[in-house]
């Protein structure tokens, strides 16, 4: 049935002999650019919890400890984004320490995803809410990893509930 596209085709790859990883990393080798450090795209989700955990977060971390900003009257209606509120959350030692913790972690780990050929990698942030704590979180280690010449995004699932 695919006789015709297959005489369009400038490769023909017998897949018979791959397992999917296999398969993978043989099409990366052939066709990445010898230049990509790596096309693994790195989604940094902040959230929160009482609207439930992200069901597609391949690592997932609780920042309920930090202290919160929403007890603060002057920061309840903002979010972390905003620059005072992100001085308040950085303001405390545990925020800075977690913040180095995690980026050591993961500057031990993506290597080792790209190595074994994958291409998501998405890092869940959890605060109660997802305003505030979760926010700023996601915000700094997906900077911190950009810096670190890796693709990022940003996504704050429940920042405007």
């Amino acid at each position: 049935m695919l006789k015709n596209i297959r005489g369009l085709a400038d490769l023909v790859i017998d897949t018979s002999k791959f397992n999917v990883h296999e398969l993978k990393h043989f099409i990366s080798d052939r066709f990445r650019a010898p230049t990509d450090k790596s096309s693994m795209l790195i989604s940094c989700v902040s959230f929160g919890y009482r609207y439930g955990v992200p069901s597609d977060s391949d690592l997932l971390f609780d920042v309920r400890f930090l202290p919160n900003p929403n007890y603060i009257p002057k920061f309840q209606h903002l979010t972390g984004k905003h620059p005072s509120v992100a001085k308040f959350i950085r303001s405390f030692p545990q925020t800075q320490e977690f913040t180095r913790h995690i980026s050591d972690l993961l500057a031990y780990l993506i290597p080792h995803y790209i190595r074994e050929g994958k291409s998501y990698l998405t890092i869940g942030f959890g605060c109660t809410g997802g305003r505030h704590r979760s926010v700023m979180i996601a915000e700094s280690i997906c900077k911190n990893l950009a810096g670190r010449g890796l693709m990022t995004k940003v996504f704050h699932r429940d920042i405007n509930k």
